[in-house]
């Protein structure tokens, strides 16, 4: 009993700290794009959040959309980072909130998720570890826009420039006026004796920027699944080895520096695997041509 109570006075102080260090805050900034993701709000993750905190209260707004005070003074707002931990099975996350100098103020529980697809498996670790900020009752108390005045003197900071300086000071100046008068658009000159007219104006060059070629990406032909040929994963040292129901080995997978990425290997083949959309492509080179053909794996 004794345990349980000491456990509640921590969360409850935890929780009465948080939001003390939050309140100092005006905004809450979400990048369009996590550093763990290649794609720009992928699997609406960055939507989110966005979402979810200003459910709670927070002045939330994207990093390509900054207020003008926020845009002045990036120590009005913290920054949030997904924390990616996720293994092969599970997807775990974390929110952190960081200030302009990159102190962690706020790292909420870790959320989990089972589930297979992607966008389902970030939104529910996601919404589980919101769970941190239940309880923290926000308001911002202007404390980061209270700035002292500060009074600047310059007495005695005039020094006396001797002539050698002063000459140079002048020779700049006239070159300064000089090169003005040359850049005039047009000079002229009309006089009894003489008749001068210049026309400065810039003509239009016929030169042309080269353009470079864009390169374009041809949709590779996906072969479909075939529902009824099933491989079953068996662990390695490497990896693993992937079996049917004969037995047989099909394909050996080994691990590679990247999460869900493998390199497989057939009596025939040698390719990558990786999973994409909750399903997993086996993609190779056949006669020089690129072929992705999708697996049904059983780990």
């Amino acid at each position: 009993m004794k345990t349980i109570i000491a456990l509640l006075f921590v969360c409850i102080g935890y929780s009465a700290n948080a939001q003390t260090n939050l309140n100092d805050y005006k905004y809450i900034i979400v990048p369009k794009k996590f550093d763990s993701f290649k794609e720009t709000n992928e699997f609406q993750t960055s939507t989110l959040i966005k979402y979810i905190l200003k459910g709670k209260g927070f002045n939330v707004v994207y990093d390509d959309a900054l207020p003008s005070d926020l845009n002045s003074n990036r120590c009005l707002g913290l920054m949030v980072n997904l924390q990616d931990d996720s293994s092969l099975f599970t997807t775990k996350t974390i929110i952190v909130l960081k200030d302009c100098n990159d102190n962690t103020i706020f790292t909420s529980m870790q959320g989990t998720s089972k589930a297979k697809q992607f966008k389902e498996a970030y939104t529910e670790s996601i919404r589980e570890a919101m769970r941190s900020f239940n309880g923290i009752d926000y308001a911002y108390n202007e404390k980061s826009e209270k700035n002292e005045t500060v009074t600047v003197s310059f007495r005695n900071d005039v020094k006396k420039l001797d002539k050698e300086k002063i000459d140079e000071i002048s020779n700049v100046e006239s070159a300064k006026v000089q090169e003005e008068s040359n850049s005039k658009i047009v000079s002229e000159e009309a006089t009894d004796t003489t008749q001068y007219y210049k026309d400065n104006t810039p003509v239009d060059s016929n030169i042309k920027k080269e353009e470079r070629e864009t390169t374009t990406f041809k949709k590779v032909a996906l072969k479909k699944l075939n529902v009824n040929d099933i491989w079953y994963a068996q662990a390695t040292n490497v990896g693993f080895q992937l079996v049917d129901s004969t037995p047989k080995v099909r394909m050996n997978l080994l691990r590679s520096s990247a999460d869900n990425i493998f390199l497989g290997k057939t009596d025939t083949k040698n390719g990558i695997v990786y999973q994409k959309e909750g399903s997993w492509i086996f993609e190779y080179y056949e006669n020089d041509k690129l072929v992705q053909e999708e697996l049904n794996i059983k780990f």
